[in-house]
């Protein structure tokens, strides 16, 4: 048996053994939140840069019906996801900075760590979350303990591990389009020096969407996913511990459904060719998506002495599968007999793209000491690897075939001072060299190699102070950088691989964390302000359906707010709050606006190119706004009635770098309610939930091609869902 079928009978395994919980039931007052912002177990209002955090039972209401990462989007205040390849390859955004860039390639600002792993790949970045004992994200660059490819922030997820206190667990839901989730984890321990934990996660929905064009009902709107997570924890004195780690994840779906002339010319309202349950796709297979992953990690801590901990952390990732997309979203065209529909499309157009290939190594050393003095520091280097070969078939020529590889080297160091009982200076620095080359395997034209290096230094600096006992505020500035890229997508399409120098983003940040009403009120927040030069855009779309990367200088401030509030013991309250402001400060940046008859807001020259200099940065939401509540009513003998209820609002968003009427979004919101029962002081609970109880149609983007062709969120789905801790 391959590793890789073990971790799949692993989650299987997992599933089947037991019945789940998530205990919302709260004691008095506020719980201390731990973070590892900074690779040290720290409570979360002591670490001294913006960081949100969210509850395993508030993320387990997100994802019960079986939604995937992007569930987060706006439900953390300046976090924003969304995907145009459906449940893979999501790209995420911080403070407005992210990238809109859909080829397999991509790099985003934007980390995702999990376990202590790098997921560098926008396939690795979409692993589904389950069994998660914190997760984090972390605001504003951090250029020196995680480095490259984070100008933004980072998304950190972090499994429970392994040990007698690690819970048991198993879950089940099913709702509309019989929605199906079932989670587990079981585990425990071998003697004082071995304990094991295997945790799984089987998600399904049936097809919904009907083929208009084919005739054929329920083809497409499903998936099923299936991942797998086993862990062992080795401790065979009280000085080294080392965490085995081998997970894997298969997914067959429906790829990203684009909805031919959704849109009218002159408003971003969806109209009367958007059918929830229909489309009409003329490609011939309904839109498969098929891909696998499984990566296997050892976290090796050595205690050297008392004060200093030597860490070793290996990865290796790898990942193949592929998507077929209907791009112009309907069927014929309008120069064929029959025309086509729904709307104007003057030609047909589909793509198949695939990772034939991705192995990702990473490695990282590092040194930390923990004492009771003054000051504390972390040093370490940091190796990364990849390998990443992808297929593009346009379908009216054949297919391409191209190479990424990166590799990149790290050292860093950071120091944190006490100057005195009420001041901590914090600082640290990073210096990286990146190198990435791009091979054209197999093309229609000649293609030269290309290769592109840089090196950087990137740091922060962030002074804490202790103003009472229940208020910090802090400052902070801190550089981060994103290596240089190169997007040879435009191969596939007779055009010419293009890069990206560095972007480098220096961003200043003011805040305050606070407990009060004794202990009954978290808030915090910050004020940021960043200057960003030669910001890695991507110019895509257009009647060329190009996908070429440009530079361009820009800047974004703001605010946000993380606020937690418990009245009473049975009534919990938070909400979250992100206000941001983008701004492309780029002199006369031209690109060209969409391929569709839109209507094209920005100055456009005589060659037909937009000026784009003053626009927002693309998908950057110009505010989130998130509310969850929960109340309580004791029942007597351990048992409880319960509501839960969370409401996420996004504001103006831009699709793309051009400013259209059509291509944006303004005043999404979704809702999801949960009502339950729990028992046997927490032990039981059986519940009803809805998800998008208001069934929103929301416009998420658009393909700006040769229509006025757009993209929704997901259905409202109703159900019932049972849990069983042991």
């Amino acid at each position: 048996m391959t590793l890789k079928s073990l971790t799949r009978s692993t989650a299987l395994a997992a599933i089947a053994v037991s019945f789940a919980a998530p205990a919302f039931a709260q004691d008095a007052g506020l719980d201390v939140v731990i973070s590892t912002a900074q690779k040290r177990e720290q409570n979360v209002q002591d670490v001294p840069l913006s960081v949100a955090t969210v509850p395993t039972e508030t993320l387990d209401a997100y994802l019960i019906a079986g939604e995937d990462v992007r569930a987060l989007a706006t439900r953390v205040p300046g976090l924003y996801a969304e995907s145009s390849n459906g449940r893979v390859a999501p790209r995420f955004y911080i403070r407005g900075l992210g990238n809109t860039d859909f080829d397999l390639a991509a790099s985003q600002p934007v980390s995702v760590v999990m376990d202590g792993i790098v997921k560098e790949n926008v396939i690795l970045k979409s692993f589904p979350i389950f069994d998660q004992e914190r997760v984090e994200v972390l605001r504003g660059p951090q250029g020196t303990l995680f480095g490259r490819n984070t100008p933004a922030g980072i998304v950190k997820f972090d499994s429970v591990t392994p040990g007698a206190d690690a819970p048991n667990y198993v879950s089940a839901s099913f709702g509309t389009f019989n929605s199906t989730k079932v989670e587990s984890a079981i585990g425990g321990t071998f003697g004082d020096k071995v304990a094991v934990r295997a945790s799984g996660m089987y998600s399904q929905r049936d097809d919904y969407i009907d083929n208009g064009f084919t005739g054929e009902n329920d083809v497409m709107g499903g998936f099923d996913d299936i991942a797998g997570r086993l862990q062992v924890l080795l401790t065979p004195n009280d000085r080294i511990d080392l965490l085995l780690n081998v997970h894997s994840r298969e997914l067959d779906a429906t790829a990203s459904l684009f909805r031919a002339n959704i849109l009218s010319a002159g408003s971003n309202d969806l109209n009367e060719n958007f059918d929830r349950d229909r489309v009409f796709f003329d490609e011939g297979d309904n839109n498969p998506q098929s891909y696998s992953n499984t990566g296997y990690s050892a976290t090796l801590n050595i205690a050297a002495s008392d004060t200093l901990t030597f860490t070793s952390i290996t990865g290796y990732e790898t990942a193949n599968g592929s998507s077929l997309g209907d791009i112009d979203g309907g069927s014929g065209a309008a120069f064929l007999p029959g025309g086509s529909f729904p709307g104007n499309i003057p030609f047909n157009s589909a793509t198949l793209d695939g990772v034939d290939e991705l192995d990702q190594i990473t490695q990282e050393f590092r040194l930390t000491s923990d004492s009771d003095g003054p000051w504390n520091f972390q040093a370490g280097m940091f190796f990364f690897d990849s390998e990443l070969e992808i297929t593009t078939n346009p379908f009216f020529a054949p297919a391409t075939t191209v190479r990424h590889e990166n590799n990149s080297f790290s050292l860093f160091g950071q120091v944190s001072v006490e100057i005195d009982e009420l001041t901590t200076l914090t600082g640290g620095l990073r210096y990286t060299d990146d190198e990435k080359t791009f091979e054209a395997v197999a093309a229609n034209f000649p293609v030269d190699d290309v290769k592109t290096s840089d090196e950087q230094v990137s740091y922060d600096l962030a002074l804490a102070r202790v103003l009472t006992d229940d208020i910090n505020v802090y400052a902070r500035i801190a550089r981060g950088f994103r290596a240089p890229t190169i997007q040879g997508r435009d191969v596939a399409f007779f055009g010419a691989p293009t890069t990206a120098d560095s972007e480098t983003i220096d961003s200043y940040e003011v805040g305050f964390k606070s407990l009060m009403m004794d202990n009954r009120l978290r808030l915090n927040g910050a004020l940021y302000y960043y200057d960003a030069n030669d910001l890695q855009f991507s110019a895509i779309g257009g009647l060329g359906n190009f996908n070429q990367l440009v530079n361009a200088d820009g800047r974004g401030y703001g605010i946000e707010a993380d606020i937690e509030y418990a009245p009473t013991d049975n009534f919990d309250l938070t909400a979250g709050f992100a206000w941001n402001n983008t701004k492309i400060t780029e002199d006369n940046l031209l690109v060209a606006p969409c391929g569709a008859q839109c209507t094209v807001l920005d100055n456009v020259n005589a060659d037909g190119l937009a000026n784009v200099e003053g626009n927002p940065f693309p998908q950057a939401p110009e505010f989130t706004f998130n509310v969850t509540a929960r109340y309580g009513i004791e029942m007597g003998n351990g048992n409880e009635l319960y509501g839960f209820t969370d409401w996420a609002v996004q504001g103006d968003t831009n699709f793309f770098l051009y400013e259209s009427a059509e291509f944006n979004s303004n005043g999404n919101f979704e809702g999801g309610l949960r009502v339950g029962y729990l028992m046997d002081d927490g032990k039981y609970d059986v519940a009803l939930f809805a998800r998008n109880i208001t069934n929103e149609a929301n416009l998420k983007g658009g393909i700006d091609f040769n229509n006025l062709t757009g993209f929704v969120n997901e259905p409202r789905v109703i159900g019932v869902a049972a849990r069983a801790n042991f």
